[in-house]
């Protein structure tokens, strides 16, 4: 990368032990957001691979790789697009059309509505999407650019652009009962997936995804925002219960009736994928317990669809889905990422059911970048250099040729243009920054496109001690943690510990990547006298199976185990008070807060739980019986891990907090934790944020929220 010297001094700044300056305020982490620093947002890569369009002050301009910092060429003016207030932007596949997102309103985690536009970038007109049937989701452009197709009241609908004619192909769309083309709650949460439908390559078919959601049960939330309270009412499949019944439907771009896809017996459909160049369509199914992984080809090249199942993976345990799923030019095969042989690796698996490993190794593939079918060349990223690492690699298809296209160690993110010419590297450590700069796919920095000196030259203000990583021995394996130290520590006084956690299966606290507001509030733990910890106990990512999947039936016990087994490690260290130790976490972290301060009573003072699932009977189906079975399977599993059947066991202050409109983990769970523990006796603390979902965000709400955990860590440990 390059630097200049001031940019390289205020690198040193962050990264040596500690800088004397002001100390951090809750105000400048949550209400003036000063350590989130800049980003690089809005590239496209074009279809050539060779520009990327972005949203420019002059509108959305044409820009060449090689000199990312030019003026480019306007392709939409500013005054073109005057009329509406722009959110995104997609062009058709050859780039003379364009469809403008506007009115953009969140719906769930990742879904949401808005009111489309479309742009000739010929005739320089704006017309909307559909004025009739308003807002609408998931709108997209068909292949050949001729047609667009949405989402409108759970029903599928396609506009021909030439005659402006909107045709309906399905119509039995109902809330709460069926839906065509997007997915339902719980698909969206645990699956990523809420685009349920896909055009065929030649834009003559689409498939989607039907769910009828009328066995499934309802979950009612009250928002409190008139004098009478509004009820908010939507399915949500607790474990145990009736999912929704999925099926698989191909129909006619031109309307018509829609034919099933027989698939035979499943229980979810998590992804299908077109060929990019062949009416050739793989779609997998799973069963309940999500062991059984299989693969369907739908062939639609001649006119008699052609359906059958050409290979399927099993596990004693659970299989992830994911994205790294693509159909290769060839006709012939896919490309697939598997923990079939202990890490997570890439394979080559032909349609005749044939399979190849790729990568290979005592480590696991993190993420599927792409392809360059000429040169025949893999990209991905991996955990090679050890799970709190992130790198970049290459790869040729046949597995030879591996190479590290990113050589700073810390984690490295890419987006690679279309024909994987280029790519923008993310590349941040513990502590340091975001870098993001240009590069050409053998790793060689064009461009810095952003150095966050602004942020750098922010944290020089202030004192910053450095994020250490360091190992602790775990309950029975070696554990990977960080440690952040008070910038005038002393070894021969005693210092409270804080220990911030998540613990569970799909996302690791302990990576050697830039924290933004996390970072900063740890700093100010710091500055005011506290030792801040975090670990990655047994059931954390990038550590092969084996670890990752031995939490299995019993999710919390493990981790549980090794949380104590940490707190009673630290308690041997000279500078920790052995009775000042304290633990937050949210989500999963809540969960396991509340088991640390519940069967690890003896071990924790103090404990912060935002959000907690308290009992896995609680929460949705698909992620809770991957790693637990349904309650009836697994009963002993559910209730010997629950914080709620141990509240009789706590000893230290314990804060509950929720939000009220959390539909991810309910209100209910809190709710639940507070009958048992005044049924116990147990005295406690308690904060409802009112119509707030599971990020406890907007307004003043995260000023307020970390202000007030501040205080009580100031005031309990």
């Amino acid at each position: 990368m390059k630097f200049s010297r001031r940019s390289l001094f205020l690198l040193f700044i962050t990264i040596t032990s500690f800088s004397w300056g002001q100390d951090i305020t809750v105000e400048e982490i949550w209400k003036d957001y000063s350590f989130f620093g800049s980003s690089v947002e809005g590239f496209r890569s074009m279809q050539d691979g060779n520009y990327f369009s972005r949203i420019s002050k002059t509108g959305i301009t044409k820009h060449s790789f090689t000199d990312p910092e030019g003026s480019g060429e306007v392709l939409i003016s500013g005054s073109a697009l005057s009329s509406i207030s722009m959110d995104d932007y997609a062009f058709n596949s050859d780039e003379t059309k364009a469809l403008i997102t506007t009115n953009t309103q969140s719906i769930y985690r990742r879904s949401y509505s808005a009111v489309y536009y479309l742009y000739d970038l010929e005739t320089k007109q704006l017309q909307p999407l559909d004025n009739t049937r308003t807002p609408q989701t998931l709108a997209e452009y068909s292949p050949n650019g001729k047609k667009v197709s949405f989402i409108y009241q759970n029903d599928l609908y396609v506009k021909d652009i030439a005659s402006g004619t909107v045709k309906r192909l399905t119509k039995d769309g109902k809330r709460n009962e069926v839906i065509n083309g997007t997915t339902d709650w719980v698909y969206e949460e645990e699956f990523s997936l809420t685009k349920g439908y896909a055009w065929s390559p030649d834009s003559k078919y689409i498939s989607f995804l039907k769910f009828n959601e009328s066995n499934v049960r309802e979950f009612t939330m009250t928002y409190y925002n008139s004098l009478y309270p509004d009820l908010y009412t939507f399915k949500y499949p607790k474990a145990g219960e009736d999912n929704s019944c999925v099926t698989a439907y191909m129909i006619a771009a031109n309307g018509g009736k829609a034919k099933e896809i027989d698939l035979g017996g499943y229980e979810y459909i998590p992804r299908m994928k077109w060929s990019t160049t062949a009416n050739q369509l793989v779609i997998q199914t799973m069963n309940r317990h999500q062991s059984s992984l299989k693969y369907h080809l739908v062939d639609m090249t001649s006119k008699k669809m052609k359906v059958s199942e050409f290979f399927e993976e099993k596990s004693n345990t659970y299989i992830d889905v994911d994205d790294n799923l693509l159909i290769l030019k060839d006709g012939k095969s896919i490309l697939r990422a598997s923990e079939s042989n202990g890490y997570n690796h890439l394979y080559l698996l032909g349609f005749d059911g044939k399979s190849r490993q790729i990568t290979s190794g005592n480590w696991d593939v993190i993420e599927f970048l792409g392809i360059d079918q000429e040169s025949n060349t893999i990209y991905y990223s991996s955990a090679e250099k050890g799970a709190i690492h992130k790198g970049i690699y290459k790869i040729g298809l046949d597995g030879s040729s591996k190479t590290s296209i990113s050589s700073e160690e810390g984690h490295n993110d890419a987006e690679f243009s279309n024909g994987m010419k280029y790519f923008i590297k993310t590349y941040s450590n513990a502590n340091t920054p975001p870098v993001f700069s240009l590069c050409d796919n053998a790793g060689k920095e064009i461009s810095v496109l952003e150095n966050n000196n602004e942020l750098n030259e922010t944290l020089s203000n202030f004192t910053i001690s450095t994020k250490e990583f360091v190992k602790f021995k775990g309950h029975s394996e070696e554990l990977n943690g960080w440690m952040i130290k008070p910038a005038n520590f002393d070894p021969s006084k005693k210092y409270p510990v804080y220990v911030n956690i998540y613990c569970g299966p799909g996302h690791n606290t302990v990576s050697d990547s830039w924290d933004s507001g996390g970072f900063a509030y740890h700093q100010l733990l710091a500055q005011k006298g506290y030792i801040v910890i975090s670990v990655d106990p047994r059931g954390t990512m990038y550590r092969g199976a084996d670890f990752k999947k031995s939490t299995y039936l019993e999710l919390g016990k493990l981790e549980t185990e090794d949380l104590i087994a940490v707190a009673k490690e630290l308690q041997t260290y000279d500078y920790v008070a052995a009775d000042r130790i304290g633990i937050m976490g949210w989500s999963y972290g809540g969960f396991m807060t509340s088991l640390a301060m519940t069967k690890g009573a003896d071990y924790f003072k103090m404990g912060i739980a935002v959000a907690p699932v308290t009992n896995w009977r609680y929460y949705d189906n698909i992620y809770t019986e991957r790693f637990m079975r349904t309650p009836d399977e697994n009963e002993d599993g559910y209730d010997q891990n629950s914080p709620i059947n141990f509240v009789d066991q706590l000893k230290g202050k314990y804060l509950l907090i929720h939000g009220s409109g959390d539909d991810n983990v309910h209100y209910q769970n809190t709710m639940e934790m507070i009958n048992a523990m005044v049924k116990a006796d147990k005295q406690f603390d308690l904060f409802i944020y009112p119509n707030k979902n599971h990020g406890i965000y907007g307004g003043n709400t995260r000023n307020h929220l970390y202000t007030m955990m501040l205080d009580y860590t100031l005031k309990n440990l």
